[in-house]
């Protein structure tokens, strides 16, 4: 193993936002590769936030994000646990990110779990109207209709999208490692998007 010097550390430290302890340790776990230390301080960054994910966020901010010279607004809720972390300035900067998602991938709903059953059912009836349309075999269109409908949530679900400054992770990623900097639960509660001159259906 090579050895591990301080401007390793250093260099790690700018790209994770995680403490020189854990950054030295990652990089020895990853015999000093850069990714794969990385890597290793994502992994338990996300562990630690799903803990946090349990507790009650009920702080945060409501923010405005105007886009294309005032085309496009979003307003969007994210909350945290406490006023204090509401008010840094890394809490505000994940906040705009995600207004700025909003505006650019014009997601329709939070999560999955936010679908109506009846969107939900209206879907996978038009797949699988299409998938036999186009001929695929009886004994796969289901599997054709869940593939299409795990596409459909990651275009419409904010959680699920990539992330527009890095497509190898989601928002919900972005949403966990903050946790794991800040230490506390982010939940983005609800969002509403407009559009100059679309329709109101």
């Amino acid at each position: 193993m090579g050895k591990i010097t301080a401007q390793m550390v250093k260099e790690l430290r700018q790209a994770t936002g995680a403490g020189i302890l854990d950054c030295r340790k990652a990089l020895e776990a990853a015999d000093g590769d850069f990714d794969r230390a990385v890597d290793y301080l994502r992994e338990k960054g996300l562990a630690k936030a799903a803990k946090k994910m349990a507790r009650e966020a009920k702080e945060g901010l409501i923010a405005a994000y105007i886009h294309g010279g005032g085309r496009i607004g979003v307003l969007v809720e994210v909350n945290c646990e406490t006023d204090f972390v509401a008010r840094t300035d890394e809490f505000k900067a994940l906040v705009n990110e995600i207004a700025m998602q909003i505006a650019a991938m014009a997601p329709r709903y939070v999560s999955r779990e936010q679908v109506p059953a009846e969107v939900i059912e209206h879907e996978k009836a038009l797949y699988r109207t299409q998938a036999l349309e186009e001929g695929k075999p009886e004994k796969i269109v289901d599997r054709i209709v869940a593939g299409r409908l795990e596409k459909f949530y990651k275009e419409a679900c904010l959680m699920e999208q990539d992330y527009i400054r890095d497509d190898s992770k989601t928002v919900d990623d972005l949403i966990k490692e903050a946790i794991a900097r800040i230490g506390e639960n982010i939940v983005v509660r609800r969002f509403a998007r407009y559009q100059l001159g679309e329709s109101l259906d």
